[in-house]
């Protein structure tokens, strides 16, 4: 039998009639294509939550890249000119920071004091993020200082109050003295993650110098280039080879390698329980071949009788396996993207329905994603690759585990087959 009459037979087989067999390979369809919807809307919300808490860890925290602090044999301003000199730079700051206590009216925290020019948070990667819920986007004077969202909610604080910040400076012989000084909240500002919201305490390079201790603090200087996801490896070897062997470069995968690896081992882990799901929904096209088989004997027996192969008859019903696998892909993963790329809107969907209810018993407002833990609004990223890639895997299962009963209906005698029919 030639490839192409194996291919239009299975191709026809998958349409026939409920009752001639169709049924059990349209069954198939619809569990490969049920089964891939979950790991498509995984793959772009997973994707979509690590790229938005990244992006803001990056664009608003450590950079894209990082030179510490060895400014010994030369100025900062010419490490800086250096760094501007590199292809693909977009801007460098220098930051100082530090860890300190915050009171305010409700009580004190623990606060990441960050003292970095002003350019920095108008800067277009990070302006894309901050939102100013009151008051100035950066602090104007030595006096001024802007918090995180959160952060001003815990302490009571509002723009126009004042807040004391300490710190911690060192002695002589050694000791540990405390640095207090008196701040005016000029504003307050939110990047839509609770976690960086809750530490943000920004002063200006003058307020910075009041507070900050040189031994206690850290400074480094803060690179950002035009493609941190694809070219932050190789500006840092740029860099490396214009700076002197003393100076440190670091990238935001060094920077957050802890982090990232946690958020990517969860990705990964989340994908492989789903494809699990695939691998049960290919069973079943196993399933329905055998079916398949069963009520297409007459057939098999004229072909059989007709000269077809062993070969041949198998190629026939893989190929209806093959084309179960591609119809429930297409139909699964395009379910799975329609889903995924409104996934916000059905997540304001739904809550508003469960808080419907639950305000009438309970009073309280139900949210899905807190924004205590989550982002707020999950960016939309769509990795075609790993689409394409699931869409192949979901095909070559089908086709894997209906082998068997393929290479069986081949083998049956065509003088059996014409007797029970």
């Amino acid at each position: 039998m030639k490839q192409r009459a194996a291919f239009f037979i299975a191709l026809r087989y998958l349409w026939v009639r409920a009752h001639e067999g169709g049924r059990y390979l349209r069954g198939a369809v619809a569990g490969i294509a049920v089964s891939l919807v979950p790991i498509i809307v995984t793959l772009i919300v997973a994707d979509g939550m690590i790229r938005g808490i990244i992006d803001r860890y990056i664009e608003l925290g450590t950079g894209h890249l990082q030179v510490l602090e060895s400014f010994n044999s030369r100025s900062v301003e010419d490490i800086i000119e250096t760094v501007r000199a590199v292809d693909g730079t977009r801007g460098v700051w220098l930051e100082t920071r530090t860890m300190g206590v915050l009171a305010g009216r409700n009580g004190r925290t623990g606060v990441t004091v960050r003292s970095i020019e002003p350019s920095f948070w108008t800067d277009s990667g990070g302006a894309a993020f901050l939102r100013v819920i009151d008051g100035a986007q950066k602090p104007e004077t030595d006096r001024d200082i802007v918090l995180g969202e959160t952060l001003a909610s815990n302490l009571g604080a509002g723009v126009g109050d004042t807040v004391r910040l300490m710190t911690v400076r060192t002695g002589e012989g050694g000791r540990q003295l405390p640095m207090t000084a008196s701040f005016v909240v000029s504003g307050i500002l939110s990047c839509g993650y609770n976690e960086l919201d809750a530490l943000w305490c920004i002063v200006s390079r003058e307020g910075g110098q009041r507070i900050l201790s040189r031994e206690q603090s850290s400074s480094s200087l803060i690179i950002k280039i035009d493609d941190p996801y694809k070219g932050a490896d190789d500006f840092a070897w740029n860099l490396f080879l214009n700076l002197d062997s003393g100076y440190r470069v670091y990238t935001w995968k060094d920077l957050l390698r802890s982090q990232y690896s946690s958020y990517e081992s969860t990705r990964q882990l989340l994908l492989f329980i789903m494809a699990l799901i695939v691998i049960v929904a290919a069973i079943n096209v196993s399933s329905s071949t055998s079916m398949l088989v069963l009520e297409r004997q007459r057939d098999i027996a004229i072909l059989k009788v007709s000269g077809a192969s062993v070969r041949g008859i198998t190629r026939v019903f893989l190929w209806g396996s093959f084309f179960t696998g591609l119809t429930g892909s297409v139909i699964g993963i395009s379910l799975g993207l329609l889903i995924g790329v409104n996934i916000n809107t059905l997540i304001r969907g739904l809550e508003n329905i469960l808080s419907f209810f639950s305000l009438l018993f309970s009073g309280e407002e139900v949210r899905i994603l807190d924004p205590g833990f989550y982002l707020e609004t999950i960016p939309i990223i769509v990795d075609w690759t790993a689409i394409l890639m699931i869409g192949l895997f979901a095909i070559f299962c089908s086709v894997f585990a209906s082998w068997i009963p393929a290479h069986r209906a081949g083998k049956l005698k065509p003088m059996e087959l014409l007797r029970k029919t």
